[in-house]
């Protein structure tokens, strides 16, 4: 009994192991940031149901497929130039990081019920995809293809995919027919490619009616991308040119949560550009923008660094005092801007649930970076966070009592 007991705790250390190597497609190793999506999870109600087959499971001789995972076949990383047969039962197949130029029909023959291929950092052109291969796997949910040679989108796709990754490839238009008869995409990642306005002429997202993620960002756009889908929820614009947002451009786009579109080339925003009832998360950073804008009552995180604001307007974000209403705004970055003093303490009235601003170095004109007295202003601190600041040095321990007198004047007594 002991020994079996044994045998059955390192068979499950070993299966662990294999599966802590496969972990699932992070979008933050591809572009950096703070997360804003949450992790992706096959839709049960389109579980293909595999037929029964004998152990152990056919595998490729290129491939490993471990008996702790039978439905999955693993042939990354092993230098491969051509894809394998894939048997009849793989639902899960990873041929990411080899060297394979070409994608024919052939391997993909038998299998009826792949739901997720891995085929990024590869080699692969757009004119070495037969036609059709994709199209024919009927409950294929999800394809990676970044990181390849792709000149054009890869269609025709099937009508059961959920997630099209294809950032870093060469991509410069986007064919009107693309992406009809998609349903069921809810995110398509096109970052890092070559597309700029003439490639949404023929409107490809307007049917997209389930499409909650749209990744464009890196691509060449000097305007906001038209008649993008109202399902939307994350939209990521960031590093590209665009100096404009219409001002009812987002009516259309009332489920936004997240709106990424830092690095840009942004000098205005129209008043109630951001009159939006979800939106969480907001980052401009990096673009050039001399005033403030108004705080949607939902709005949580506010990225306004490196711009060229002089002054927080707070009447601008926040034109009237509703306490039914009390606006979520916790969070503001606004250093490498040109402020020479902290922002009024109006701001939290209009915003009683802030907790930190950070000012860090200011670009003041005709000067070098400078500081506010103080970089960082936190409130609420719990007593853990309040010793890691300590710890760090980011709370001033060496205050005189002028600098006391100086913060209760600054800081209305309501708020300590």
């Amino acid at each position: 009994m002991g020994i079996l007991s044994c045998l059955l705790i390192l068979q499950l250390l070993w299966a662990a192991s294999v599966f802590c190597q496969y972990e699932d497609y992070d979008f933050e190793d591809e572009y950096g940031g703070e997360p804003d999506q949450h992790p992706y999870y096959f839709n049960h109600n389109t579980q293909a149901e595999v037929p029964h087959f004998p152990f152990p499971v056919e595998c490729a001789k290129e491939c490993l497929c471990p008996p702790a995972f039978p439905l999955s076949m693993y042939c990354d990383h092993r230098k491969l130039k051509i894809i394998p047969n894939i048997p009849n039962h793989v639902q899960q197949l990873y041929l990411q990081h080899n060297n394979i130029e070409a994608v024919p029909a052939g391997p993909f023959t038998n299998a009826t019920f792949v739901r997720e291929i891995n085929l990024s950092y590869n080699n692969i052109k757009f004119h070495m995809i037969d036609h059709g291969v994709f199209a024919k796997l009927s409950n294929l949910l999800q394809l990676h293809l970044q990181h390849n040679e792709l000149e054009e989108f890869p269609f025709p796709l099937p009508s059961s995919l959920e997630r099209l990754l294809l950032g870093f490839n060469k991509i410069s238009h986007l064919p009107g027919n693309a992406l009809e008869g998609m349903p069921n995409m809810t995110m398509l990642d096109l970052c890092n490619n070559l597309l700029d306005d003439s490639a949404f002429k023929d409107k490809p997202f307007s049917n997209m009616k389930n499409l909650t993620q749209l990744n464009l960002c890196n691509n060449k756009l000097q305007t906001m991308p038209p008649d993008l889908p109202s399902s939307l929820q994350h939209l990521s614009l960031e590093n590209n040119s665009i100096s404009h947002i219409p001002e009812n451009y987002f009516n259309r786009l009332p489920q936004i949560i997240a709106l990424r579109m830092s690095h840009n080339n942004l000098q205005n925003i129209p008043h109630n550009t951001f009159h939006l009832p979800n939106l969480l998360e907001l980052h401009l950073g990096h673009n050039k923008l001399k005033q403030v804008f108004y705080i949607p009552r939902s709005l949580q995180h506010l990225y306004i660094e490196d711009n060229e604001i002089e002054n927080i307007n707070v009447t601008l974000m926040c034109p009237t005092l509703d306490p039914l209403n009390i606006k979520q705004l916790t969070y503001i970055r606004v250093d490498r801007n040109k402020l020479t003093s902290p922002i009024s303490t109006y701001a939290f009235f209009c915003f009683p649930l802030i907790r930190t601003i950070y000012y860090g170095e200011q670009n003041v004109t005709g000067s070098s970076p400078s500081q506010l007295r103080t970089p960082v202003f936190r409130r609420f601190l719990t007593p853990e966070e309040f010793q890691e600041a300590e710890d760090n040095h980011e709370i001033l321990n060496q205050e005189t009592e002028e600098d006391h007198e100086a913060e209760d004047s600054y800081f209305h007594s309501y708020y300590h």
